[in-house]
């Protein structure tokens, strides 16, 4: 899939669940409960030591679309994709990871938070962003006022957003799905509370 193969993987859910995982045990029966609950396409935070390993099972549930977030360097960016991550999501752009990014040609989703950081991203052929921190940069208003000068840009605003905000956002016309991390509560892990979100939240686009 070319970096222009994020906006596919956009499309293929309404919430891509943002999750933290510090089991691996616990990765392929999240992954089955998610999938089974509509939302394939999964972010896995690099926030903890079992990520990577996490990607690499993920990788095994039929249907499942596994990428890697907070990335935030190009060294992080090689871990991930050396895991089988299929698409990146940044929580920002720098010039070095964005170079990293395209020149490996996986499909990369780069926070952008203003005008400048999108101009960035343009100028190195990406058209497809994150909003983040979506509900303290500005929200809703906010992205509007932003999607204006950039016709043709999408955007995955994540931050702050929950199931009762989610459908305002997926309103908008540029927004092609929200990440949120209320798909999969912290706590013992429970495929069962995590499927039936996940149907909710699959069911949330207007």
């Amino acid at each position: 899939m070319s970096n222009s193969g994020i906006e596919q993987i956009m499309t293929l859910a309404p919430v891509i669940p943002v999750i933290v995982i510090d089991r691996v045990e616990d990765a392929v029966p999240m992954a089955e409960a998610l999938v089974a609950g509509g939302l394939r396409v999964l972010e896995v935070t690099m926030r903890t030591p079992a990520a990577l390993d996490a990607i690499r099972a993920m990788k095994a549930v039929s249907g499942a679309v596994v990428g890697a977030g907070t990335v935030l360097n190009p060294h992080m960016l090689k871990d991930a994709i050396d895991a089988g991550s299929e698409f990146i999501v940044s929580p920002g752009l720098t010039d070095s990871l964005g170079e990293a990014a395209v020149a490996s040609g996986i499909p990369f989703l780069p926070g952008v938070a203003n005008a400048s950081n999108i101009m960035m991203g343009l100028d190195i052929g990406l058209d497809s962003f994150k909003f983040f921190p979506a509900a303290t940069s500005g929200g809703i208003p906010a992205l509007k006022a932003l999607a204006g000068p950039f016709g043709g840009v999408n955007f995955c605003p994540t931050g702050g957003i929950s199931a009762a905000t989610a459908p305002e956002w997926l309103a908008l016309g540029p927004v092609r799905c929200v990440g949120g991390s209320w798909v999969v509560p912290a706590g013992p892990l429970d495929p069962v509370k995590i499927e039936a979100l996940a149907r909710e939240a699959a069911a949330l686009r207007p």
